[in-house]
């Protein structure tokens, strides 16, 4: 048996410990191919629940609605509600802990099993404080116990074909791309989000994308940084969004992970 094929199997037999289990689907690639395996490969009778909000990516619903359909997912949407606490809209160092709280929260509110996430053993080594409000809520986490990494995870998409995950960069929430102690609101997120796609349609591929709203102004990152015209092009419509809001564009940068995260001695 193959490393990988190894990986899979492990990975299905802590599913099946569960007889039911309500997986929070994001949208990304390790929650979607872990609602995908729990569906396909394991005896677990497994629930995709996904939380909509503006502070998830637009794409994000579409490709769980065509998996759920493609795939004859159990699927359930619910209103995550993080906007409603005051202690998430301040964008604290520990936003992401009032964030899940709420999540998990809500979940409970409509499903009264076992949860899952997917958290993978890379997530164990970065400052996370979502992990803080999952072990507060019991919420189990597959891949961990499983052992696999995120690379694990691309690769298992790629070994299963699935094509368009495995293809999928990143995709934390949109709060991210505010810098620590900008207050969190659905303007600024839906700005986030636009700017995005703007950016997306000039790049024509899945590359790493990130609007920075920061004190300083906006700034766009990239994984790869694309070659005039497309780049003075892509840089005036990200202007023309931001003059429209009043915001000041400040650049493109390349990608640097966690960098609108503000804590000394820590990055993400």
């Amino acid at each position: 048996m193959s490393q990988i094929n190894q990986k899979l199997d492990n990975l299905v037999n802590v599913l099946n410990q569960y007889p039911e289990l309500a997986i929070a689907v994001s949208g990304g690639v390790d929650s979607m191919l872990l609602m995908y395996v729990a569906h396909k490969f394991s005896t677990t009778q497994a629930t995709a629940i996904h939380a909509y909000s503006p502070a998830v990516p637009s794409g994000a619903l579409t490709l769980i609605n065509q998996y759920a359909e493609n795939e004859t997912w159990s699927l359930q949407l619910i209103d995550a509600q993080e906007l409603t606490d005051e202690r998430y809209r301040e964008n604290p160092v520990n936003r992401c802990y009032y964030c899940k709280s709420k999540l998990y929260q809500r979940i409970g509110e409509v499903y009264a099993k076992t949860v899952a996430s997917g958290t993978n053993l890379d997530d164990l080594g970065d400052y996370r404080p979502g992990l803080t409000a999952a072990a507060e809520n019991k919420i189990v986490q597959p891949y961990v116990d499983a052992n696999l990494s995120k690379a694990d995870i691309y690769q298992l998409a790629a070994d299963l074909n699935l094509t368009d995950l495995k293809q999928l960069p990143a995709q934390p929430c949109l709060a991210s791309r505010l810098e620590t102690g900008i207050e969190v609101d659905s303007i600024k997120l839906g700005f986030i989000d636009l700017v995005e796609q703007k950016i997306k349609a000039f790049m024509q591929s899945q590359e790493t994308v990130r609007c920075r709203l920061t004190h300083q102004g906006v700034y766009v990152e990239l994984g790869s940084i694309p070659k005039e015209p497309m780049l003075s092009d892509m840089m005036n419509a990200v202007k023309l969004e931001c003059d429209k809001q009043g915001y000041i564009f400040s650049g493109v940068k390349h990608y640097q992970k966690g960098s609108a995260f503000i804590h000394p001695g820590v990055k993400v």
